[in-house]
């Protein structure tokens, strides 16, 4: 068995972050009753929240922008949109937004089947996560994913941040794991494939979106399921 640590990526890897965070922005734009704001349609903003959402996030990745900052800005950016320059509400909508969140339980398919069969065949099964230290943890706790991970390594608890070398480093010494024992699965062709690359890891392109790359992956799946032909 060449590989014996499996690294996962959460969001968008196993954990349905979009589902799951549309769900929990309906909630939040009933909260704060956006409607009346003008804020409309929910589509609208639900749209211009994930335009924002992820160059907020790709700055993080690069370091151009805090886990605080990219919080709440994500949120002041979607109500300038609508001509809304409400600092105070948009920090009151990250808050709530990230206290409903990770109670949501949406995965992608097969996700617990396989984790089952990695398990059962002695995987060590671990995760390397950009996403915030509480945030993470009650999703884990929430969805029922929390039993299969050993160590669970975040961009906070390791002080660095995928595509970094140092969070793989970070990862592989905690784990107590030798880099060609070990393999790095995610949906995120720069952060958990370039990053694996950069650590010298092998790894696995999760393509759940069928993505085209220029990037050579170890591996790479469409669907969760096929990692029982790999494993």
């Amino acid at each position: 068995m060449k590989y014996k640590h499996l690294f996962f990526d959460l969001d968008h890897t196993l954990w349905d972050f979009d589902s799951n965070a549309k769900d929990t922005l309906e909630e939040v734009y009933a909260v704060f009753n956006l409607e009346q704001i003008g804020v409309v349609p929910f589509e609208d903003f639900y749209r211009l929240y994930k335009i924002h959402n992820d160059i907020l996030w790709e700055r993080y990745h690069k370091g151009f922008v805090t886990g605080e900052e990219l919080k709440w800005k994500r949120m002041w950016r979607t109500l300038i949109e609508f001509k809304i320059a409400n600092e105070p509400l948009a920090k009151q909508m990250s808050e709530k937004f990230l206290e409903i969140l990770p109670t949501k339980k949406a995965l992608f398919p097969h996700t617990i089947e396989v984790l089952e069969y990695l398990t059962e065949k002695n995987y060590q099964l671990h995760l390397i996560t950009n996403g915030f230290e509480k945030t993470q943890n009650t999703k884990l706790n929430t969805s029922g994913l929390n039993k299969y991970f050993n160590q669970v390594v975040t961009s906070e608890s390791s002080n660095s941040i995928k595509p970094h070398k140092e969070i793989f480093d970070y990862a592989l010494n905690k784990a107590k794991a030798q880099l060609h024992h070990s393999i790095m699965l995610g949906d995120n062709l720069e952060a958990d494939i370039q990053g694996a690359m950069n650590a010298g890891m092998d790894n696995i392109f999760v393509n759940h979106l069928h993505t085209t790359t220029t990037l050579k992956p170890t591996f790479t799946v469409t669907s969760l399921q096929q990692l029982t032909s790999i494993f």
